[in-house]
């Protein structure tokens, strides 16, 4: 039975009291953090995190506004809405509702986003600093939301071995980047990776961000590793589950974060912490 079940809520509660904390000494100083949601139509997904986010950012005083554009909305008219979220020096934090309706083309609206208001590193800039070590450019929020867990539960990466299973952008390369910066030896896998139990079993961390339901089971898994699960995915019961057969892989794990409860609900906050920190840099 794994030891630790890294769970989002102590980590949540930990970013929430500093964050608290920090929105109070800007609003001092004259300045409300705020952030701006723009959603291209209504995708029940989009509007589950859309309301998690705003309960997240208001929980600690960041004020959200969401930007409602119809599905059917034409490209220029669609990058003059964007613009005129990016030139509003009322906003310090953006994020886009992505994937796009395919009619759209999101290319010419990541170039233009402001850097410094690029919550969820869209932007090649923020991209390029995340690759690079940059630790000014923010981040995506999942593989930060990682990063933030395993600081919580004291987990240090200096030396360890770490296979990550997926390699998107999302997830998997920028959160191989964070590792890398903290001296982690990163191993990345994916649907082509020859023997992937084996590679799983040699590491001291596994990361799965795959986007496959259950893939990772106990016999991966090697006694005490340590299993951060990525996966958001829905069962055959119609229960979210994610990439970890967690049941029997929590009996050999010496630490495991649970999907849901885990990973996921802490993105939310690494969120409201991007935008108090796009608030702050403007002091």
């Amino acid at each position: 039975m794994a030891e630790v079940i890294m769970t989002g809520k102590e980590v949540i509660a930990s970013m929430k009291e500093r964050m608290t904390r920090e929105v109070e000494e800007l609003k001092a100083k004259g300045i409300q953090p705020r952030m701006n949601i723009i959603r291209v139509g209504a995708r029940g997904d989009d509007l589950a995190y859309e309301r998690g986010a705003r309960k997240r950012l208001e929980s600690v005083g960041v004020e959200l506004e969401v930007t409602e554009l119809p599905e059917d909305i034409q490209q220029a008219e669609f990058e003059e809405a964007f613009r005129k979220v990016n030139e509003d020096p009322s906003v310090h934090g953006i994020m886009l509702f992505r994937p796009l309706p395919k009619h759209l083309n999101e290319e010419p609206v990541a170039r233009m986003l402001d850097p410094e208001k690029d919550m969820d590193c869209m932007s090649p800039v923020n991209q390029a600093k995340v690759f690079a070590g940059d630790p000014t450019g923010y981040a995506p929020c999942t593989p930060q939301a990682v990063m933030e867990m395993l600081d919580f539960y004291g987990i240090d990466l200096k030396g360890k071995k770490v296979t990550l299973v997926g390699r998107s952008m999302v997830v998997g390369k920028p959160l191989a980047m964070l590792m890398l910066g903290r001296h982690a030896t990163v191993t990345m896998c994916h649907t082509r990776t020859r023997d992937l139990a084996a590679e799983c079993r040699a590491a001291d961390i596994v990361a799965a961000a795959a986007g496959k339901a259950g893939m990772i089971t106990a016999d991966m898994i090697s006694d005490g590793s340590i299993v951060v699960d990525v996966g958001i995915n829905v069962n055959e019961e119609g229960k979210l589950c994610g990439d970890v057969a967690y049941d029997e892989v929590e009996k050999v794990a010496g630490a495991i974060s649970p999907v849901p409860g885990g990973v996921g609900g802490v993105t939310s906050s690494v969120l409201a912490s991007h935008v108090v920190e796009a608030a702050r840099r403007r002091l």
